[in-house]
């Protein structure tokens, strides 16, 4: 699956910036130091934006390729910013013969935003991913922390009504 990257512009702050100087000079020396400085730099930013990645290559002298490589690479790495509630829907095999697929598409429609995306205002993104481990109560959709299984299309609406208003 490929990874999108933001069109957002990005809004970084001062204190932001400090956090990700330290969480740097925390790891610079460690082997393996990339991995623990992106997981932190995600927690600090919510996700990572080219200007976070450029400053990470330049810190740690390695080629903004590579850190785009790694970062694009791992699932657990997000190119674009998340809303306040994050939805996502399951396309593993499980899930997907099982319809999520078309609770993909309805979600997309009832938000207004592809996979991938967030809305304007921040309050939603959407992501379609490959498993949560869940396959007995295929299909399913999370929002943030909570788990919805054996999700029907008809019940998309009522699921985001909770978080709409």
């Amino acid at each position: 699956m490929q990874k999108h990257i933001s069109n957002a512009t990005f809004k970084g702050t001062k204190e932001q910036k400090k956090k990700l100087l330290d969480a740097i000079k925390k790891h610079k020396q460690e082997k393996g130091a990339l991995m623990p400085i992106l997981q932190e730099a995600q927690t600090i930013y919510g996700y990572l934006p080219i200007e976070v990645q450029t400053i990470i290559a330049r810190e740690l002298n390695i080629p903004l390729r590579e850190i785009f490589g790694v970062s694009t690479f791992y699932s657990q790495f997000s190119l674009t910013p998340k809303g306040k509630y994050n939805v996502s829907v399951c396309l593993g095999t499980a899930c997907y013969v099982k319809g999520s697929g078309d609770i993909l598409k309805k979600v997309s429609s009832i938000l207004g935003i592809e996979a991938e995306e967030c809305t304007k205002d921040g309050k939603f993104s959407l992501t379609a991913c490959r498993c949560v481990g869940a396959c007995g109560l295929a299909p399913v959709m999370t929002i943030n922390d909570n788990v919805y299984g054996r999700v029907t299309v008809d019940q998309v609406e009522g699921i985001l009504s909770k978080y709409l208003e």
